[in-house]
């Protein structure tokens, strides 16, 4: 995949970049996988925002895509799609019985291409099998933290992790952030790297752009008044604030770590802080 240049007929236009949609297949998605999303505008169910900067937006439909597939499926791909609800193409593909599946779709993924599920599947990409089938080194994506529960992490575009070992009954991998974790190894991993590699290289070029994608603007809070941020007030700046970044409702950021879950800290072997200090 490559990435496609606007000509500078505008300001914005002439740093925009975009996907190329080439590997697309189709332009019109299975209706059966297909049902309503609702725009939230970043509320929950109380109606309260939990997540700011969000609102408006097109309108778009939610793909039904499955991360837990039936043991001993396989599956040949009709289709590569394009999903707005992910920055990864998605796949429909049909099993033997003629029943459709929407998969995240890899780098080898092409129409007409087969692959299977289960333990008898052969090592070759896009197959899905237990970690403990899959020989150390491999890279693998749509993995399973919880077995029996479906694919949870390493599922968007361009990422895949490393199976670096297997001691006991767990597999330790490494995560597309750099973190070394321990997985049980009855979990299933697809073996490859996610499709639209590229997509961590477009640019936005305008804010038209980004308020389609439902994104509104944010306001830093160096310039609001003293009641309204932490970082606010001051003569004309943040002149001798002296003060650490906070949010706006004072808790600390920037380094400041917020991770306290204990049951899982046990399965983390090295941190991805330790894996940024390393390069």
């Amino acid at each position: 995949m490559a990435i496609s240049k606007y000509k500078p007929t505008t300001p914005a236009r002439r740093g925009m970049t975009s996907e190329d949609y080439s590997e697309i297949t189709t332009k019109k998605p299975l209706k059966s996988l297909l049902k309503n999303k609702k725009q939230n505008a970043g509320r929950n169910n109380s109606g309260r925002i939990t997540v700011r900067h969000r609102g408006g937006g097109v309108k778009r439909h939610y793909r039904l895509v499955s991360h837990n597939l039936p043991e001993g499926l396989k599956l040949t791909i009709e289709e590569i799609e394009y999903d707005p609800n992910r920055s990864a193409r998605i796949a429909r593909v049909k099993d033997e019985t003629g029943t459709y599946y929407y998969v995240v779709a890899d780098t080898q993924m092409t129409k007409g291409k087969t692959f299977t599920i289960g333990k008898d599947a052969a090592v070759e990409s896009s197959n899905r099998l237990a970690l403990a089938d899959i020989p150390v080194g491999t890279y693998i994506y749509a993995i399973e933290l919880t077995p029996g529960r479906g694919a949870q992490i390493v599922r968007s575009a361009g990422t895949g992790a490393q199976l670096m070992a297997k001691e006991n009954n767990y597999a330790q991998v490494r995560l597309p952030s750099g973190e070394v974790r321990k997985i049980r190894l009855e979990a299933k991993a697809s073996i490859g790297t996610v499709g639209n590699v590229q997509h961590q290289n477009i640019k936005i070029g305008s804010a038209g752009r980004k308020r389609r994608k439902g994104i509104r603007p944010t306001v830093r809070g160096v310039v609001m008044n003293a009641t309204d941020h932490p970082h606010g007030g001051g003569d004309g700046g943040r002149h001798g604030s002296g003060k650490a970044p906070r949010t706006p409702w004072g808790q600390l950021t920037l380094g400041y770590r917020t991770r306290k879950n204990k049951s899982t800290s046990k399965l983390i072997v090295r941190s991805r802080h330790q894996a940024k200090r390393r390069r």
